[in-house]
C-alpha cells in the first residue's frame, strides 16, 4: 500500500461527525496531490462531500471516477454510494438502475448485499413498498442457517394489497 492510500485511510479512520469540514478539508488536500482525472483521487473527492453532507457536489465526482476506470476495492463501493447519493438526492428510481445494472453485472460482488439494501431503500422511497421488503428478503435469506427457503417463499408471494 502506498503512501497516500495510508494517509487517506487514516484520515477515514479519524472521521468523526462532528468534524464534517476537517474531513473533507484533509480529504482535498490529499486529492490535490494526484492528477486531475486519478480516478481514485476522484472517489475520495465524492466520498467526502458525501461525508460532509454534499451530495450534490459528490455526485459529478463518483461519476467521474468510473468514466476515468476507477477499479476494484473502489469501484463497487463508488457505485452503491453513487446510488445512495441519487436516493438522497430524491432520484431512487435513478439509483435503482445504477443497483440493478451493477448487480445484473457482478451479482456476486462483495458489495452485492449492500447494493440490494440500498435497492430496497430505494423501492421503498419509490412507493413499493412489498418490493422494497421482498429486496430486503432476498438479501438476507441466504445469510440465514435455518428457514431460508421459506423466507425466499414468503418474500416471492408478497404484495402491497
Amino acid at each position: 500500500m502506498d503512501d497516500w492510500r495510508q494517509r487517506v485511510d487514516a484520515v477515514w479512520a479519524d472521521a468523526d461527525d462532528s468534524r464534517e469540514q476537517a474531513t473533507l478539508d484533509a480529504i482535498d488536500a490529499l486529492v490535490a496531490e494526484r492528477p486531475a482525472n486519478d480516478p481514485e483521487a476522484l472517489f475520495e473527492a465524492a466520498s467526502g462531500r458525501d461525508f460532509a453532507g454534499r451530495e450534490a457536489d459528490a455526485e459529478p465526482f463518483y461519476r467521474a471516477a468510473l468514466a476515468h476506470g476507477l477499479t476494484e476495492p473502489y469501484r463497487g463501493q463508488a457505485i452503491v454510494q453513487l446510488a445512495s447519493t441519487l436516493r438522497n438526492l430524491d432520484r431512487p428510481a435513478e439509483a435503482l438502475s445504477l443497483l440493478r445494472d451493477f448487480l445484473g453485472a457482478e451479482p456476486e460482488h462483495p458489495l452485492a448485499d449492500a447494493a440490494r439494501a440500498f435497492a430496497a431503500l430505494c423501492l421503498f422511497d419509490d412507493g413499493m413498498r412489498a418490493d422494497a421488503l421482498r429486496e430486503a428478503l432476498g438479501a438476507l435469506a441466504p445469510h440465514l442457517p435455518r428457514y431460508g427457503r421459506a423466507v425466499t417463499a414468503y418474500a416471492a408471494a408478497l404484495d402491497d394489497d
